[in-house]
């Protein structure tokens, strides 16, 4: 068996499968009753509890035990296998699902006796990214794929952390009980994205693996579910690009202000102490610094707006906020210390690499530094006629080989031998193999001179 076909069959999976288990399983966690309701309620508890106090522990076990998963996948699949009717079930229980979880999270974070600042772990479900389309499209992947299996193992599991359904929904509830609604926005679209992307992988693998279709006795009506079908995937996909496309823009403009705010921390004899990040999809974003320190000159603003264009962004993108000497205050003071110190770590860190670099090319100079004087004295036991001795490596240019482009220079090592008497051919063969292992070198070549 050859390697290619070695391959194949390790990443064969049709051996691993079984169809029908699968489509079983997801169509029974699709019905919300009984047992679901309530483990949902208490999922969404659990979560809000873990966001409210940022603790991440909390918020994994949310998500460990909430029942979301079933219907986003049978989106998936009745989507993948023509089925209308098994697709207006699954919408209608992750609309049911989805409105109970916010209502819930709401009624908690109105109630709840916590007031804390917006929490971190909160405010980090907000603001979806590239990244979190990747792992709902790769998680939709590894679940389906599990549901596939067999025999199934942890990975469901795994993947309903990953993919994080929960939390967006508890922050959406934060975002209504608040009077937040960018936050309410903001969570709801990154749980828009993760459910649309985990059902993407869904309908692709069930497509991939040929479930069976759903059939009808009627070609026209089989006509017009395969249309309607192919019409809801449409929607369901051009959005959801488009969103992708989207944050991958937000990640890139974010990623690049950045870059430019760190680049130019230290301004003459001002800092950048503070400064905030707006992307906006339709209109220009914008990037507002704030100024400690001297007042920038028009050279000082024409230098940033230079630098600002070479990021590949517009001048009209920068706000200044500065009013000549600026006098911070207790806490900008100590942003500015700190900017200053990270300055400072990063210039002694440079220098320390500089030294480091600069220690190894002297130790490896060093290293190749010959023993002169001990190989003199012991040529001059086996050649009494020997005046003096010159070790020195040099290069060697080929100037045919580098008019042609190849390789053209040689490393070489030369001895320079002044001897009062000639020596025979003989003994100079003895000699440079002699040279060749003192030296440790492939080849020395001998340069003799007679002192007359």
């Amino acid at each position: 068996m050859g390697l290619i076909d070695k391959a194949k069959e390790i990443a064969r999976i049709t051996d691993h499968i079984n169809i029908e288990s699968a489509r079983n399983y997801i169509v029974s966690n699709i019905d919300f009753r009984g047992p679901n309701i309530w483990i949902l309620a208490f999922a969404i508890i659990i979560a809000s509890v873990g966001l409210n106090v940022n603790s991440i522990p909390v918020i994994i076990g949310a998500m460990l035990i909430s029942p979301l998963m079933g219907p986003i996948m049978g989106v998936g699949l009745a989507l993948g296998i023509n089925d209308t009717v098994l697709l207006k079930k699954s919408l209608t229980n992750l609309l049911i699902m989805t409105a109970i979880s916010i209502l819930a999270s709401t009624l908690f974070f109105i109630i709840s006796p916590l007031s804390l600042e917006e929490p971190t772990e909160l405010l980090a479900r907000t603001n979806p990214t590239i990244y979190d389309v990747f792992i709902a499209l790769f998680g939709g992947f590894a679940v389906i794929m599990e549901v596939c299996r067999k025999e199934r193992g942890t990975v469901i599991a795994g993947a309903a952390i990953a993919t994080a359904l929960m939390p967006p929904l508890c922050t959406a509830g934060y975002g209504l009980a608040h009077g937040t609604f960018s936050h309410f926005i903001g969570a709801c679209y990154l749980y828009f994205i993760n459910s649309v992307f985990i059902a993407l992988a869904t309908f692709l693998t069930v497509r991939t693996l040929h479930f069976p279709l759903v059939k009808f006795s009627d070609p026209d009506k089989q006509k017009k579910v395969n249309r309607s079908i192919t019409a809801f995937t449409i929607i369901l996909i051009l959005p959801s690009i488009y969103s992708a496309f989207m944050v991958i823009k937000e990640n890139n403009f974010n990623q690049t202000a950045k870059h430019f705010i760190e680049e130019n921390r230290n301004i003459g004899n001002s800092y950048i102490y503070n400064y905030k990040i707006k992307h906006n999809a339709h209109k220009p974003s914008q990037i507002t610094i704030s100024i400690a320190g001297e007042a920038l000159s028009e050279e000082d603003i024409a230098t940033l707006h230079n630098r600002l264009e070479q990021h590949g962004m517009q001048k009209e993108q920068l706000t200044i906020n500065q009013s000549g000497t600026f006098v911070p205050d207790k806490r900008s003071e100590q942003e500015i210390l700190k900017g200053i110190f990270e300055q400072n770590e990063q210039e002694i860190q440079r220098r320390e690499t500089l030294i480091a670099q600069m220690e190894s090319q002297l130790k490896d100079l060093n290293s190749k530094k010959f023993p002169t004087g001990q190989v003199a004295s012991e040529l001059a036991a086996q050649f009494p006629q020997l005046l003096s001795v010159t070790l020195a490596r040099g290069e060697t240019v080929d100037i045919i080989l580098a008019e042609s482009k190849n390789e053209a220079v040689k490393e070489e090592v030369i001895a320079i031998l002044k001897l009062s008497a000639p020596i025979s051919e003989e003994e100079k063969e003895k000699l440079q193999k002699w040279l060749s292992i003192r030296l440790e070198v492939p080849q020395v070549n001998i340069i003799i001179e007679e002192q007359l």
